[in-house]
């Protein structure tokens, strides 16, 4: 390394040479967006953060008391208010089940596609709200998919076999695709027994499975 690039060196380099003064406006540029970046998530964003994750409590409340127009309205402030944030998308969560109760399933899907649980618990079961809801609709075609994608987003002893059982059932009574339902059953009697004796999943299969076209 050159020992006289010196202090000197650099102020007559930015001085002089255009390129080298480009060159360090942009690094400077690029380190002041990094130390904004990072004083915005300690300082702000992390401080609406934690505040929103209490944020949805009341709309929740009033779901629990089936007051579904109150909790409507107040989780609809509350996913406004922190959009982006956990308790936001919690609140935005919520609010689709309240629309599914009140039978406003478009409505319900809009919300549930809108809302970001990747990464969270909640991931698999807003996949499943969204099944439910073009089940609803009649679209069970997009129900089977919603239900496939919910079984795998969070693998667990009971969302992933109740979403493969509703994709069975989904594939047998709706779309008259035996076989598959006949698939699904199955993989939850092997693969989840506590969830196949709850259900009595034996007698899906057989009813399914005696239908294949041979």
């Amino acid at each position: 390394m050159d020992s006289n690039f010196s202090l000197d060196t650099l102020k007559n380099r930015f001085n002089n040479d255009k390129r080298f003064k480009m060159g360090t406006y942009i690094v400077s540029g690029v380190l002041v967006l990094i130390l904004a970046g990072l004083a915005y998530y300690q300082f702000i964003w992390k401080a609406t953060n934690d505040k929103s994750k209490d944020a949805y409590w009341k709309g929740l409340n009033y779901a629990s008391k089936d007051s579904t127009n109150m909790a409507i309205t107040e989780l609809t402030k509350v996913k406004k208010k922190y959009d982006g944030y956990i308790g936001g998308e919690i609140a935005q969560f919520v609010l689709a089940r309240q629309y599914m109760a009140k039978g406003e399933f478009k409505k319900a899907i809009k919300e549930l596609e809108e809302s970001d649980l990747d990464g969270t618990f909640l991931e698999a079961m807003k996949l499943g709200l969204l099944a439910d809801c073009h089940s609803e609709m009649k679209d069970y075609k997009k129900a089977v998919e919603n239900y496939l994608q919910g079984s795998e987003a969070d693998v667990n002893e009971f969302t992933t076999p109740m979403y493969l059982y509703k994709a069975g059932l989904c594939c047998e009574k709706k779309l008259n695709d035996f076989k598959k339902a006949t698939e699904y059953y199955t993989k939850v009697r092997d693969e989840y027994p506590t969830y196949a004796q709850q259900i009595t999943i034996d007698k899906y299969i057989a009813r399914a499975s005696g239908k294949v076209v041979k």
